[in-house]
């Protein structure tokens, strides 16, 4: 936990498969849009969001992790100092479920036991799958919210409950919701300087042609 001119600052994990509306929402939370358009993550943004609840300001840093390679290593250094995460997947998706223990142990093996919350997203469309609606991963400290990016539905029970267990308080509630704010992506420091590092180390892996092989061409 750190404190930024008297407010509460939680790191907090987004992560789960692809496509199952991770970043539409966190943009719904941030900026109050609906962003229909599906678009693959490919870098990690970081997603300021602020509550003021009973017991103060407190805002989550939402770090929404790229999932495909070659970011892998990187999306997992991105994983310290956690503090709390949501592994979300889609209600229409078998598959997407199925992944979600390799999601849980993938975050508690660097995090270890923060509160972690599971929720199944796009419980508004009609083709939901019932027998994935009808699931729960049952795990220690993981808590279970149907929600829906689309239309709001519970969609910031995720983070009450999450802010309740990192303050200790079961009577927090939240009082004002975060404002709408332009659309934005902040890239953290740290993950500039791990990006950095990683194209370097690509770029130290590619072997350059020899002089006699560059006059060849």
């Amino acid at each position: 936990m750190d404190v930024l001119d008297g407010v509460l600052v939680f790191k907090c994990l987004l992560v789960g498969d692809l496509g199952t509306g991770k970043t539409t929402f966190v943009k719904r939370l941030l900026t109050g849009e609906f962003e229909k358009k599906y678009v693959s993550t490919s870098e990690v943004g970081v997603y300021p969001l602020k509550f003021h609840t009973t017991r103060g300001v407190i805002q989550f840093d939402v770090w929404d992790a790229a999932v495909e390679e070659p970011f892998g290593d990187l999306r997992e250094r991105s994983y310290i100092h956690g503090q709390c995460a949501v592994i979300m997947f889609d209600v229409t998706s078998a598959d997407t479920y199925k992944n979600v223990p390799d999601w849980y142990q993938d975050v508690v093996e660097i995090c270890d036991d923060i509160p972690i919350v599971l929720c199944g997203n796009k419980v508004d469309m009609t083709n939901v799958n019932e027998k994935v609606k009808s699931m729960v991963f049952q795990k220690k400290n993981l808590q279970y919210y149907e929600i829906s990016a689309k239309s709001q539905y519970n969609y910031e029970k995720p983070f009450l409950w999450m802010a309740r267990k990192l303050i200790g308080d079961p009577n927090l509630e939240f009082v004002e919701m975060p404002a709408p704010t332009p659309p934005c992506i902040k890239m953290h420091p740290e993950w500039i300087k791990w990006i950095n590092q990683f194209e370097i180390e690509m770029a130290e892996k590619i072997k350059l042609p020899d002089e006699d092989e560059e006059d060849e061409l």
